[in-house]
């Protein structure tokens, strides 16, 4: 189950960058309809198939290059889904032997309530307020694999405790703090995306010449109020809303990579012989990586790889922070551990 629950993390990964490639290339209604292409399991391709898809959906002629993305992305999430209905069936099966149950079971609920969001890109026609949450809920659905990933390879291996680190016990709910910034950043990128902002300032440091730009619109870039109804392939946000927006995703870089640049200086001052060097080597590893990567897309003028790349390591930045998490978790177990069967022991020599 340990190694089930990792591919499917994997595969969230996989899935998530698919999302990104089909984003990029304006794919998002590739295929007008959903679960199917035009009405059909794969992107019509020959002559009937085409005309007959052309019939059923005359508004939105075939383009077979912009349905395959489409697609692929549908059939990966599909791989992905079943992958963790699988991974449910079997916790609920062996719930008798101590096999984690509430966790798979919820993934197995969110998958559903993802899939859904899925289909509302579609219906919806790239509503933004949609496409953002159902990035939003790719990011999560990751997160919730790793977390069963983390307590299922523990229990497989059953992998001694780490040594306690009391200078380390005070930076929970710093690390916390840390998480949410992260999280709220994957938030902004994804509204970023979602109302094609990314393009909006093309300089560095600046944006179009200025260090904050006039007119920028925060009330009509940030509106989640944005009705039902047109096609928002491409936005429908004016130039100063997406200016908002993206000055505002670069500001909240920033103050995550302060934040952190702060944080891993004084965990790794702290450290001691807690086994924590590793954990967070790779967050500052990952966090300049994405950093690079953030910078390469405006220099460069948001090139498909880097792109694609850019989202990747926003998921690899979250996935490194909860593992931090998680093993400042188990230090703190550790800690507590160790004081109780202490205070017990003093109590029986007391006796």
């Amino acid at each position: 189950m340990a190694r089930w629950a990792t591919i499917a993390a994997c595969l969230a990964v996989v899935v998530i960058m698919l999302g990104a490639w089909t984003r990029l290339v304006h794919a998002g209604l590739g295929c007008p309809d959903w679960p199917g292409c035009y009405g059909f399991l794969t992107v019509p391709q020959s002559e009937s198939s085409i005309a007959i898809a052309n019939a059923r959906f005359p508004e939105t002629p075939v383009d077979v290059e912009k349905g395959w993305p489409e697609m692929i992305h549908r059939y990966a999430a599909g791989t992905l889904g079943l992958v963790v209905f699988g991974l449910a069936a079997y916790a609920f099966r062996h719930r008798r032997v101590g096999v984690p149950v509430k966790l798979p079971l919820f993934i197995a609920g969110f998958i559903v309530l993802q899939g859904a969001f899925g289909m509302w890109t579609v219906t919806l026609k790239l509503w933004p307020q949609v496409v953002a949450l159902h990035l939003l809920g790719g990011f999560t659905t990751l997160s919730l694999l790793t977390l069963l990933s983390l307590r299922l390879w523990r229990r497989a291996k059953a992998a001694p405790r780490p040594p306690a680190a009391p200078g380390l016990a005070r930076f929970r709910p710093w690390l916390y703090g840390g998480l949410l910034l992260v999280v709220l950043q994957i938030a902004l990128g994804a509204w970023t995306a979602a109302n094609y902002a990314a393009v909006a300032c093309t300089d560095l440091p600046t944006c179009q010449g200025q260090w904050w730009p006039e007119g920028m619109d925060f009330r009509h870039g940030f509106d989640v109020a944005q009705h039902v109804g047109p096609n928002y392939l491409g936005g429908q946000l004016t130039a100063d809303g997406r200016v908002a927006i993206h000055v505002t995703h670069r500001l909240g870089a920033m103050i995550v990579l302060a934040y952190f640049t702060v944080l891993l200086a004084l965990m790794w001052r702290r450290r001691e012989a807690s086994g924590l060097d590793d954990s967070i080597q790779l967050v500052a590893v990952v966090l300049a990586a994405q950093i690079a990567l953030g910078l390469a897309n405006v220099i460069l003028h948001i090139p498909l790889s880097i792109a694609v790349a850019h989202n990747a390591m926003g998921a690899g930045l979250l996935l490194s922070v909860i593992h931090l998490v998680w093993r400042h978790h188990l230090l703190l177990r550790t800690q507590t551990a160790s004081a109780t069967h202490t205070t017990t022991i003093k109590r029986e020599v007391t006796a």
